[in-house]
């Protein structure tokens, strides 16, 4: 690496930058190969990944389902390191080809929605679950849906880039990135310092949408030995409220869907029924 390079007068692509993720990053939209998506038996067919954006709308369905909605869903593995979200299929459902994509069937047309925010968004409307219906508290909770959306990027595509994916250590880039991390982590923390979840008492998809994300990289479960780095344990009330929802059997159950890594007894790579997670966790196919 060229610690003094200069930008050239046009940027052309080169496969061989990007590190990691050189093969799957092009600088182009569009399917590169054709691959229809496969439809199970329920109204709602997912294609995701374990990955936080994807969590967030696991967490979600299997929370409706925990209430009582008819929320019943199948959730389809899509493997990014492979390129499966630049099949023709995905690329219909999701024209920034990225985890993860909802198909709602129960519409006519089948509706497609992307963005994780906007599919919790669509869920909490089309069950009236988990957005109050309070004024107050609903606007609350779209803020903090919409703050999110707005900080991850820092938190994913900076921070955990560079400090963790580049193929080469930028100083200047760790440091503008944690800077702005760890600004965010204290937005939340002072916030939680007086309320028990986001938006108050009330425990919301902006819940949902933050703590796959936050809470994970206060408890180190992202990027390496980030927890340690940006001194993850001194967010306490972060840290409570992670705690919390981690209690809860819905969420247990929504991170394992589509998960590929970590303990095969925690990795569900499909989700067709309720059952599944009792019979075809990888542990129990493998065995």
């Amino acid at each position: 690496m060229n610690d003094t390079y200069i930008p050239p007068k046009v940027w052309t692509w080169e496969t061989k930058n990007g590190g990691e993720f050189a093969s799957i990053n092009r600088p182009v939209a569009g399917p590169t190969h054709d691959r229809e998506l496969p439809v199970g038996k329920h109204p709602l067919q997912l294609y995701s990944l374990a990955t936080p954006n994807g969590q967030k709308v696991t967490i979600m369905l299997e929370e409706l389902l925990a209430i009582g909605k008819p929320a019943e869903y199948d959730a389809w593995l899509i493997r990014i390191g492979d390129g499966d979200q630049f099949g023709s299929g995905f690329v219909e459902a999701n024209p920034n080809s990225k985890i993860p994509a909802l198909m709602d069937h129960s519409a006519n047309p089948p509706r497609r929605v992307f963005e994780s925010g906007s599919i919790l968004l669509y869920l909490a409307e089309k069950f009236d679950a988990f957005l109050p219906h309070d004024p107050v508290a609903r606007t609350e909770t779209l803020n903090w849906l919409f703050w999110q959306m707005g900080a991850a990027p820092y938190l994913g595509g900076g921070f955990g880039h560079f400090y963790h994916y580049a193929p080469v250590k930028i100083e200047y880039a760790i440091d503008r990135f944690t800077m702005e991390v760890k600004r965010q982590l204290d937005v939340l923390d002072r916030h939680l310092a007086d309320h028990q979840f986001m938006a108050g008492d009330s425990y919301s998809i902006a819940d949902m949408a933050i703590w796959p994300w936050y809470g994970r990289m206060v408890k180190g479960g992202v990027y390496g030995d980030a927890a340690t780095f940006i001194d993850g344990p001194s967010y306490r009330n972060v840290a409570r409220w992670q705690a919390e929802i981690a209690t809860r059997p819905a969420v247990r159950r929504g991170i394992m869907v589509n998960s590929t890594s970590g303990d095969p007894a925690s990795q569900l790579h499909e989700r067709h029924d309720t059952s599944d997670f009792d019979t075809r966790t990888q542990d129990k196919l493998q065995g």
